[in-house]
């Protein structure tokens, strides 16, 4: 909701300045209308569309670099869920219940993914008593060997090693581009478009090129923003490593 929020506030600003600069050049007076200021404003203008394009690039980049972070993880999480379901089916009977609690687990996170914000609002994880529930089943398993205690050590290592890496994608998924630099970036446009406002002829031609890349914009920095946080929007991780994991826990059923 946030990114909505800024891009629509990114589209008013861009639109604004562009279409108030060419109401007010009219009213200027003769002296901040010659060639000479025109000259400077667009030399300004040029300097600020080089600062965008170097700052709207290295946000991309930083978008791409944690999507690309995460879908890692997700796919390394989604081998560990498969590699202790098989450690569990090796154990024997005595673990048939926990693998079964890991199945269940592994489906509830792919109905409901969740969303890094929900501790900050004191909301549970649909997901998070399933993956607790493993644990109970696991300590509850009783060994009746030396090899199954290793066997069961080796079991509960796991179990830590996933909690681990679900915690490493949810606190990677708030996104990495701070507010102040996407405020800069705003501002930056809204003076850049102001230039183009500047003895632009008003017709609607004008106005509607003004309206349609204000649009465009303000879409581009949207889909940056829910890049950088890859479980809302629509940019999303896939779930198709979980969805593979659960195949094979059925499959091995």
């Amino acid at each position: 909701m946030e990114s909505v929020l800024i891009a629509a506030g990114v589209f008013v600003c861009l639109i604004l300045a562009s279409l108030l600069m060419m109401h007010w050049y009219p009213k200027l007076s003769a002296r901040h209308k010659d060639e000479e200021t025109n000259t400077v404003v667009r030399l300004v203008a040029n300097i600020f569309v080089v600062m965008t394009s170097l700052v709207f690039g290295l946000m991309i980049n930083s978008a791409k670099n944690t999507f690309e972070a995460i879908d890692t993880n997700m796919h390394a999480y989604a081998t560990s869920l498969i590699i202790f379901d098989r450690t569990l089916k090796n154990y024997g009977e005595a673990a048939q219940e926990t693998r079964l609690r890991l199945a269940a687990y592994v489906e509830r996170a792919i109905a409901n993914p969740y969303r890094g914000d929900e501790a900050l609002q004191h909301r549970n994880s649909p997901a998070t008593q399933f993956l607790d529930n493993i644990g109970v089943a696991l300590a509850a398993i009783t060994p009746g060997s030396r090899y199954q205690e290793t066997q069961l050590t080796d079991l509960r290592r796991q179990y830590h090693s996933l909690i681990e890496q679900r915690w490493r994608i949810v606190e990677q998924s708030e996104g990495t581009i701070p507010m102040p630099l996407i405020g800069m970036l705003v501002a930056w446009l809204t003076l850049i478009y102001a230039s183009f406002g500047y003895r632009a002829p008003r017709n609607p031609m004008v106005i509607g090129m003004f309206t349609v890349s204000s649009l465009l914009i303000a879409t581009s920095v949207y889909l940056v923003l829910d890049m950088d946080i890859p479980f809302h929007g629509p940019i999303q991780i896939s779930d198709a490593p979980l969805r593979r994991a659960l195949a094979e826990m059925q499959m091995q059923g």
